[in-house]
Protein backbone atom coordinates (compact mmCIF):
# COMPACT_ATOMS: atom_id res chain seq x y z
CA UNK A 1 0.00 0.00 0.00
CA UNK A 2 2.03 3.31 -1.05
CA UNK A 3 1.09 6.52 0.70
CA UNK A 4 -0.32 9.57 -0.88
CA UNK A 5 3.54 10.88 -0.02
CA UNK A 6 5.32 8.73 -2.42
CA UNK A 7 5.77 11.01 -5.15
CA UNK A 8 6.48 14.16 -2.72
CA UNK A 9 10.25 15.33 -2.50
CA UNK A 10 10.87 15.11 1.33
CA UNK A 11 10.67 19.12 1.70
CA UNK A 12 6.92 18.99 0.04
CA UNK A 13 5.81 16.36 2.03
CA UNK A 14 6.73 18.58 5.06
CA UNK A 15 4.36 20.96 4.13
CA UNK A 16 1.45 21.47 6.87
CA UNK A 17 -2.24 20.74 5.77
CA UNK A 18 -4.89 22.09 8.41
CA UNK A 19 -7.25 19.19 9.12
CA UNK A 20 -10.66 18.99 7.86
CA UNK A 21 -13.47 18.28 10.06
CA UNK A 22 -15.30 15.12 10.03
CA UNK A 23 -17.59 12.25 11.94
CA UNK A 24 -14.44 10.03 12.23
CA UNK A 25 -11.69 12.70 12.66
CA UNK A 26 -10.63 14.22 15.62
CA UNK A 27 -11.48 17.92 17.13
CA UNK A 28 -7.91 19.19 16.98
CA UNK A 29 -7.63 22.46 18.40
CA UNK A 30 -5.99 25.49 16.18
CA UNK A 31 -3.28 26.12 18.67
CA UNK A 32 -2.00 22.33 18.42
CA UNK A 33 -2.73 22.69 14.18
CA UNK A 34 -0.56 25.99 14.58
CA UNK A 35 2.29 23.88 16.39
CA UNK A 36 2.51 21.94 14.08
CA UNK A 37 2.67 24.46 11.36
CA UNK A 38 5.56 25.55 13.21
CA UNK A 39 7.26 22.51 13.71
CA UNK A 40 7.14 21.90 9.17
CA UNK A 41 8.92 24.75 9.28
CA UNK A 42 11.85 24.46 11.56
CA UNK A 43 14.60 23.46 9.96
CA UNK A 44 16.06 21.06 12.04
CA UNK A 45 12.91 19.19 11.89
CA UNK A 46 13.37 19.42 7.98
CA UNK A 47 16.67 17.80 8.60
CA UNK A 48 16.10 14.84 10.37
CA UNK A 49 13.09 14.08 7.90
CA UNK A 50 15.45 14.28 5.32
CA UNK A 51 17.56 12.25 7.08
CA UNK A 52 15.14 9.32 7.54
CA UNK A 53 14.28 9.41 3.86
CA UNK A 54 18.45 8.73 2.89
CA UNK A 55 18.36 6.51 5.91
CA UNK A 56 15.77 4.04 4.72
CA UNK A 57 18.19 1.41 2.96
CA UNK A 58 19.47 1.27 6.54
CA UNK A 59 16.71 0.40 8.18
CA UNK A 60 15.09 -2.16 5.95
CA UNK A 61 19.06 -3.81 6.43
CA UNK A 62 18.43 -3.62 10.63
CA UNK A 63 15.17 -4.99 9.91
CA UNK A 64 16.79 -7.72 7.94
CA UNK A 65 19.45 -8.39 10.56
CA UNK A 66 16.90 -8.24 13.30
CA UNK A 67 14.64 -10.91 12.14
CA UNK A 68 16.40 -13.60 11.77
CA UNK A 69 17.55 -13.49 15.78
CA UNK A 70 15.21 -16.17 17.39
CA UNK A 71 12.86 -14.18 20.04
CA UNK A 72 10.26 -16.67 20.94
CA UNK A 73 8.11 -15.26 23.61
CA UNK A 74 9.87 -15.83 27.07
CA UNK A 75 13.24 -16.48 25.00
CA UNK A 76 13.95 -12.88 24.08
CA UNK A 77 17.17 -12.32 25.24
CA UNK A 78 19.49 -12.99 22.41
CA UNK A 79 17.36 -10.26 20.45
CA UNK A 80 17.37 -8.22 23.24
CA UNK A 81 21.27 -8.20 24.12
CA UNK A 82 21.43 -7.71 19.68
CA UNK A 83 19.14 -4.50 20.47
CA UNK A 84 20.61 -3.34 23.76
CA UNK A 85 24.09 -2.42 21.74
CA UNK A 86 21.91 -1.62 18.55
CA UNK A 87 20.51 1.84 20.96
CA UNK A 88 23.62 2.58 22.58
CA UNK A 89 25.24 2.59 18.77
CA UNK A 90 22.73 5.30 18.22
CA UNK A 91 23.63 7.38 21.37
CA UNK A 92 21.12 7.28 23.89
CA UNK A 93 21.57 7.45 27.58
CA UNK A 94 21.22 5.29 29.97
CA UNK A 95 20.64 2.48 28.02
CA UNK A 96 20.47 -1.07 29.79
CA UNK A 97 18.05 -4.42 30.15
CA UNK A 98 15.65 -4.05 32.99
CA UNK A 99 14.53 -6.93 35.23
CA UNK A 100 12.22 -8.09 32.40
CA UNK A 101 15.10 -7.56 30.10
CA UNK A 102 13.41 -4.78 28.18
CA UNK A 103 16.08 -2.90 26.10
CA UNK A 104 15.52 0.47 27.11
CA UNK A 105 17.44 3.80 26.40
CA UNK A 106 16.44 7.43 26.82
CA UNK A 107 16.81 10.95 24.81
CA UNK A 108 17.52 13.33 27.50
CA UNK A 109 15.24 16.75 27.04
CA UNK A 110 16.47 19.65 28.32
CA UNK A 111 14.99 19.54 31.25
CA UNK A 112 11.44 20.26 32.74
CA UNK A 113 9.32 18.75 30.44
CA UNK A 114 6.89 15.82 30.19
CA UNK A 115 8.28 11.98 29.98
CA UNK A 116 7.21 10.13 26.72
CA UNK A 117 7.99 6.44 25.67
CA UNK A 118 7.90 4.87 22.44
CA UNK A 119 8.27 0.79 22.28
CA UNK A 120 8.39 -2.03 19.74
CA UNK A 121 8.10 -5.53 20.96
CA UNK A 122 10.72 -8.05 20.89
CA UNK A 123 9.16 -11.00 20.60
CA UNK A 124 7.45 -13.29 17.20
CA UNK A 125 4.53 -15.60 18.02
CA UNK A 126 7.61 -18.59 16.40
CA UNK A 127 8.57 -21.75 18.30
CA UNK A 128 12.50 -22.26 18.53
CA UNK A 129 13.86 -23.89 15.25
CA UNK A 130 11.27 -21.94 12.89
CA UNK A 131 13.38 -21.22 9.78
CA UNK A 132 14.06 -17.48 10.02
CA UNK A 133 15.68 -17.30 6.23
CA UNK A 134 14.29 -14.27 4.73
CA UNK A 135 13.09 -14.63 0.97
CA UNK A 136 12.96 -11.89 -1.10
CA UNK A 137 10.27 -11.64 -4.66
CA UNK A 138 8.64 -9.21 -6.48
CA UNK A 139 9.73 -6.74 -4.13
CA UNK A 140 8.88 -8.25 -1.03
CA UNK A 141 10.60 -9.72 2.02
CA UNK A 142 9.03 -13.23 3.44
CA UNK A 143 10.19 -14.59 6.53
CA UNK A 144 8.26 -14.96 9.79
CA UNK A 145 8.12 -12.20 11.96
CA UNK A 146 9.36 -9.81 9.50
CA UNK A 147 7.22 -7.16 10.16
CA UNK A 148 5.44 -8.34 13.12
CA UNK A 149 7.90 -6.40 15.24
CA UNK A 150 10.84 -6.68 13.27
CA UNK A 151 9.89 -3.45 11.50
CA UNK A 152 8.59 -1.55 14.51
CA UNK A 153 12.19 -2.16 16.28
CA UNK A 154 14.11 -1.35 13.06
CA UNK A 155 12.06 1.94 12.49
CA UNK A 156 12.41 3.30 16.36
CA UNK A 157 16.21 2.90 15.49
CA UNK A 158 15.96 5.00 12.70
CA UNK A 159 14.51 7.60 14.88
CA UNK A 160 16.57 7.51 17.44
CA UNK A 161 18.97 8.46 14.64
CA UNK A 162 17.23 10.76 12.68
CA UNK A 163 16.76 13.04 16.29
CA UNK A 164 20.59 12.46 16.77
CA UNK A 165 21.76 13.55 13.27
CA UNK A 166 19.90 16.88 13.14
CA UNK A 167 20.78 17.20 16.58
CA UNK A 168 17.71 17.90 17.37
CA UNK A 169 16.78 18.59 21.31
CA UNK A 170 13.29 18.10 23.25
CA UNK A 171 12.06 19.53 25.94
CA UNK A 172 10.93 16.19 27.70
CA UNK A 173 12.89 13.15 28.04
CA UNK A 174 11.92 10.44 25.15
CA UNK A 175 12.36 6.86 26.03
CA UNK A 176 12.56 4.29 23.15
CA UNK A 177 12.60 0.37 24.23
CA UNK A 178 12.42 -2.90 22.71
CA UNK A 179 9.83 -5.14 24.99
CA UNK A 180 9.73 -8.88 25.76
CA UNK A 181 6.34 -10.84 26.44
CA UNK A 182 3.76 -8.84 24.16
CA UNK A 183 2.89 -11.78 22.01
CA UNK A 184 0.55 -14.30 23.24
CA UNK A 185 1.16 -16.07 26.76
CA UNK A 186 3.64 -12.98 27.20
CA UNK A 187 0.70 -11.70 28.69
CA UNK A 188 2.64 -8.10 28.72
CA UNK A 189 5.27 -8.68 30.90
CA UNK A 190 7.39 -5.85 29.62
CA UNK A 191 5.59 -3.38 28.69
CA UNK A 192 3.98 -3.83 32.18
CA UNK A 193 6.95 -3.96 34.14
CA UNK A 194 8.35 -0.72 32.21
CA UNK A 195 5.40 1.05 33.60
CA UNK A 196 5.51 -0.55 37.25
CA UNK A 197 9.53 1.12 37.60
CA UNK A 198 8.10 4.34 35.69
CA UNK A 199 5.47 5.93 37.44
CA UNK A 200 5.87 9.39 35.58
CA UNK A 201 5.25 8.29 32.04
CA UNK A 202 3.06 11.24 30.31
CA UNK A 203 2.52 9.63 26.89
CA UNK A 204 3.33 6.67 24.94
CA UNK A 205 3.06 5.63 21.16
CA UNK A 206 3.30 1.58 20.06
CA UNK A 207 4.88 1.26 16.78
CA UNK A 208 3.40 -2.16 15.41
CA UNK A 209 3.79 -3.96 12.55
CA UNK A 210 2.23 -2.28 9.48
CA UNK A 211 -0.86 -4.32 8.46
CA UNK A 212 -2.83 -1.97 7.94
CA UNK A 213 -2.31 2.01 6.30
CA UNK A 214 0.23 3.53 7.87
CA UNK A 215 -2.30 6.68 8.06
CA UNK A 216 -4.34 4.59 10.43
CA UNK A 217 -4.16 5.35 14.62
CA UNK A 218 -5.82 3.00 17.08
CA UNK A 219 -6.55 4.34 20.26
CA UNK A 220 -8.75 1.53 21.81
CA UNK A 221 -7.42 -1.51 23.51
CA UNK A 222 -9.55 -4.80 23.10
CA UNK A 223 -8.76 -6.08 26.04
CA UNK A 224 -8.44 -10.20 26.81
CA UNK A 225 -8.96 -12.21 29.38
CA UNK A 226 -7.06 -15.93 29.05
CA UNK A 227 -7.60 -19.21 31.19
CA UNK A 228 -6.35 -22.47 30.92
CA UNK A 229 -8.77 -25.26 31.91
CA UNK A 230 -7.84 -28.47 32.80
CA UNK A 231 -9.89 -31.77 33.15
CA UNK A 232 -8.08 -34.56 35.52
CA UNK A 233 -9.91 -37.69 36.37
CA UNK A 234 -8.52 -41.13 37.06
CA UNK A 235 -8.54 -42.55 33.52
CA UNK A 236 -8.56 -45.82 32.82
CA UNK A 237 -9.06 -48.70 29.43
CA UNK A 238 -11.62 -47.77 27.81
CA UNK A 239 -13.28 -51.28 27.92
CA UNK A 240 -12.29 -52.69 31.20
CA UNK A 241 -13.05 -49.06 33.00
CA UNK A 242 -15.92 -47.86 30.94
CA UNK A 243 -18.06 -46.03 33.72
CA UNK A 244 -15.41 -43.90 34.29
CA UNK A 245 -15.87 -39.98 33.71
CA UNK A 246 -13.66 -38.93 31.04
CA UNK A 247 -11.57 -35.67 30.90
CA UNK A 248 -11.87 -35.22 27.44
CA UNK A 249 -15.87 -35.70 27.29
CA UNK A 250 -15.96 -32.94 29.77
CA UNK A 251 -13.86 -30.92 27.84
CA UNK A 252 -16.26 -31.54 24.76
CA UNK A 253 -19.43 -30.23 26.66
CA UNK A 254 -17.58 -27.16 28.25
CA UNK A 255 -16.17 -26.27 24.08
CA UNK A 256 -19.87 -27.29 23.14
CA UNK A 257 -21.30 -24.77 25.70
CA UNK A 258 -18.97 -22.08 24.87
CA UNK A 259 -19.31 -22.31 21.12
CA UNK A 260 -23.09 -21.34 21.97
CA UNK A 261 -22.28 -18.53 24.16
CA UNK A 262 -23.60 -14.92 21.96
CA UNK A 263 -21.66 -11.80 22.06
CA UNK A 264 -22.57 -8.28 21.53
CA UNK A 265 -21.47 -6.93 17.98
CA UNK A 266 -20.87 -3.42 19.84
CA UNK A 267 -18.73 -3.28 21.35
CA UNK A 268 -16.86 -6.06 19.77
CA UNK A 269 -16.44 -9.37 22.29
CA UNK A 270 -15.56 -12.51 21.26
CA UNK A 271 -13.82 -15.89 22.30
CA UNK A 272 -12.18 -19.24 20.99
CA UNK A 273 -10.89 -21.80 22.30
CA UNK A 274 -7.54 -21.79 20.61
CA UNK A 275 -5.67 -25.06 21.93
CA UNK A 276 -6.46 -28.50 23.47
CA UNK A 277 -4.45 -31.07 24.18
CA UNK A 278 -5.14 -34.74 26.34
CA UNK A 279 -5.51 -38.42 26.61
CA UNK A 280 -3.06 -41.22 26.46
CA UNK A 281 -4.48 -43.34 23.66
CA UNK A 282 -7.26 -44.06 21.61
CA UNK A 283 -8.75 -47.18 23.69
CA UNK A 284 -7.90 -45.14 26.76
CA UNK A 285 -11.11 -43.15 29.43
CA UNK A 286 -8.93 -39.87 28.98
CA UNK A 287 -7.29 -38.83 32.46
CA UNK A 288 -6.34 -35.30 31.61
CA UNK A 289 -7.84 -32.39 29.11
CA UNK A 290 -6.80 -29.03 28.81
CA UNK A 291 -8.01 -25.94 26.68
CA UNK A 292 -6.54 -22.42 26.67
CA UNK A 293 -10.03 -19.53 26.07
CA UNK A 294 -9.24 -16.55 25.18
CA UNK A 295 -12.26 -14.19 25.58
CA UNK A 296 -12.00 -10.09 23.86
CA UNK A 297 -13.63 -6.74 23.89
CA UNK A 298 -12.77 -2.94 24.19
CA UNK A 299 -15.35 -3.15 27.28
CA UNK A 300 -14.46 -4.10 30.64
CA UNK A 301 -17.94 -4.61 31.39
CA UNK A 302 -18.36 -7.17 28.66
CA UNK A 303 -15.43 -8.93 28.45
CA UNK A 304 -16.11 -9.82 32.33
CA UNK A 305 -19.66 -10.83 31.86
CA UNK A 306 -18.11 -13.26 29.10
CA UNK A 307 -15.86 -14.64 31.11
CA UNK A 308 -18.33 -15.70 33.71
CA UNK A 309 -20.36 -17.31 31.77
CA UNK A 310 -17.54 -19.39 30.36
CA UNK A 311 -15.85 -20.30 33.47
CA UNK A 312 -19.30 -20.92 34.74
CA UNK A 313 -19.80 -23.54 31.90
CA UNK A 314 -16.18 -25.29 32.14
CA UNK A 315 -17.33 -25.80 36.03
CA UNK A 316 -21.21 -27.02 34.50
CA UNK A 317 -19.03 -29.71 32.64
CA UNK A 318 -17.81 -31.67 35.06
CA UNK A 319 -20.75 -31.52 36.83
CA UNK A 320 -22.71 -33.33 33.96
CA UNK A 321 -19.84 -35.85 32.96
CA UNK A 322 -19.58 -36.77 36.83
CA UNK A 323 -23.39 -37.24 36.92
CA UNK A 324 -23.42 -39.14 33.76
CA UNK A 325 -21.48 -42.10 35.20
CA UNK A 326 -22.50 -41.44 38.74
CA UNK A 327 -19.14 -40.47 40.29
CA UNK A 328 -17.22 -37.65 41.91
CA UNK A 329 -13.74 -38.88 40.58
CA UNK A 330 -13.13 -35.76 37.69
CA UNK A 331 -12.31 -32.09 38.61
CA UNK A 332 -11.36 -29.20 37.01
CA UNK A 333 -8.83 -26.46 36.98
CA UNK A 334 -8.88 -23.02 36.00
CA UNK A 335 -6.25 -20.99 35.71
CA UNK A 336 -5.62 -17.25 34.62
CA UNK A 337 -2.93 -16.96 31.87
CA UNK A 338 -3.22 -13.52 30.55
CA UNK A 339 -5.08 -10.42 31.34
CA UNK A 340 -5.20 -7.36 29.23
CA UNK A 341 -6.92 -4.59 30.22
CA UNK A 342 -10.09 -2.89 27.82
CA UNK A 343 -10.06 0.88 27.03
CA UNK A 344 -12.13 3.47 24.92
CA UNK A 345 -10.73 6.30 25.31
CA UNK A 346 -11.78 9.71 23.68
CA UNK A 347 -9.75 9.91 20.60
CA UNK A 348 -9.35 13.78 21.14
CA UNK A 349 -6.17 12.66 23.58
CA UNK A 350 -2.38 14.58 22.83
CA UNK A 351 -1.25 11.49 21.12
CA UNK A 352 -3.63 10.91 18.98
CA UNK A 353 -3.87 14.75 17.77
CA UNK A 354 0.01 14.55 17.49
CA UNK A 355 0.08 11.54 15.48
CA UNK A 356 -3.21 12.84 13.14
CA UNK A 357 -1.07 16.33 12.57
CA UNK A 358 2.09 14.05 11.78
CA UNK A 359 0.69 12.00 9.64
CA UNK A 360 -0.68 15.15 7.55
CA UNK A 361 2.92 16.75 7.66
CA UNK A 362 4.48 13.97 6.16
CA UNK A 363 1.74 13.53 2.98
CA UNK A 364 -0.83 11.49 4.60
CA UNK A 365 -4.49 11.29 5.29
CA UNK A 366 -5.03 10.71 8.92
CA UNK A 367 -8.03 7.59 9.48
CA UNK A 368 -9.14 6.10 13.29
CA UNK A 369 -8.91 2.80 12.97
CA UNK A 370 -10.59 0.12 15.69
CA UNK A 371 -9.19 -1.77 18.45
CA UNK A 372 -6.18 -3.63 18.93
CA UNK A 373 -4.57 -5.30 21.53
CA UNK A 374 -1.00 -4.42 22.04
CA UNK A 375 1.02 -2.91 24.65
CA UNK A 376 -0.38 0.56 24.39
CA UNK A 377 -3.51 -1.66 26.49
CA UNK A 378 -1.44 -1.26 29.85
CA UNK A 379 -1.06 2.29 29.26
CA UNK A 380 -4.64 3.17 28.19
CA UNK A 381 -6.24 1.09 31.13
CA UNK A 382 -3.17 3.72 33.65
CA UNK A 383 -6.04 6.64 32.18
CA UNK A 384 -2.10 7.87 29.90
CA UNK A 385 -2.55 9.36 26.40
CA UNK A 386 -1.63 6.60 24.01
CA UNK A 387 -2.23 5.30 20.59
CA UNK A 388 -0.95 2.64 18.28
CA UNK A 389 0.83 3.47 14.73
CA UNK A 390 2.55 1.42 11.99
CA UNK A 391 5.85 1.40 11.68
CA UNK A 392 6.44 2.29 8.06
CA UNK A 393 5.74 0.09 4.34
CA UNK A 394 3.01 -2.69 4.47
CA UNK A 395 2.43 -6.32 5.40
CA UNK A 396 0.38 -9.40 5.58
CA UNK A 397 0.23 -12.79 6.84
CA UNK A 398 1.04 -12.12 10.08
CA UNK A 399 1.78 -14.97 13.07
CA UNK A 400 2.16 -16.93 9.77
CA UNK A 401 5.49 -18.55 7.90
CA UNK A 402 4.08 -16.87 4.95
CA UNK A 403 4.59 -13.24 6.69
CA UNK A 404 5.52 -10.13 4.14
CA UNK A 405 6.73 -6.75 3.81
CA UNK A 406 6.60 -4.32 1.64
CA UNK A 407 9.33 -1.40 1.84
CA UNK A 408 7.87 0.67 -0.55
CA UNK A 409 8.22 4.42 1.02
CA UNK A 410 8.68 2.69 4.86
CA UNK A 411 10.72 5.65 5.85
CA UNK A 412 7.21 7.22 6.40
CA UNK A 413 6.44 5.14 9.46
CA UNK A 414 9.31 6.56 11.20
CA UNK A 415 8.74 10.18 9.96
CA UNK A 416 5.72 10.25 11.50
CA UNK A 417 6.55 9.14 14.74
CA UNK A 418 9.59 11.72 14.60
CA UNK A 419 6.82 14.64 13.72
CA UNK A 420 4.59 12.85 17.28
CA UNK A 421 7.81 12.71 19.00
CA UNK A 422 8.77 16.47 18.56
CA UNK A 423 4.98 17.84 19.31
CA UNK A 424 4.43 15.75 22.07
CA UNK A 425 7.95 16.26 24.16
CA UNK A 426 8.22 19.40 22.44
CA UNK A 427 11.08 20.98 20.52
CA UNK A 428 13.80 22.76 22.40
CA UNK A 429 13.66 26.74 21.67
CA UNK A 430 10.96 26.10 18.66
CA UNK A 431 7.52 24.67 20.90
CA UNK A 432 6.62 23.55 23.99
CA UNK A 433 5.48 19.84 24.71
CA UNK A 434 1.76 19.29 24.09
CA UNK A 435 1.90 16.83 26.58
CA UNK A 436 1.14 17.67 30.23
CA UNK A 437 3.19 16.74 32.88
CA UNK A 438 0.44 13.94 34.95
CA UNK A 439 1.59 13.41 39.01
CA UNK A 440 3.48 10.15 39.65
CA UNK A 441 1.15 7.64 40.23
CA UNK A 442 1.92 5.51 43.69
Amino acid sequence: MKSSAARLPASAALLFVSTLASAQQVNIPSSTESLYATLGAAPSVRAALDFLKADDAATLADQKAIVVIPSPTSKEQQRAQYYLGRLKEAGLDDVRLDSASNACGVLRGSGGGPKLMLSAHLDTVFPEGTDLTIKEKDGKLYAPGIADDARGLAAMLSVVRGLKAAKIRTVGDVWFCGTVGEEGLGDLKGIKQFFKDHKDIDGYIALESPTVANEEISYQAAGSNRYRISYKGPGGHSYQAFGLPSAIHALGRAIAGISDLETPKTPKTTFTVGTIAGGTSVNSIAADATMDLDMRSNDNNELLKLEGKALQIARDAVVAENRRWGSDKLRVEITQVGARPAGSPSPDSTVVHALWLAVKATGGTPKLAGARSTEANLPISLGIPAAVVGAGGFSQGIHSQDEWFDPTNAYLGASKALMAIVGLAGLDGVSKPLLEKRPPRQ
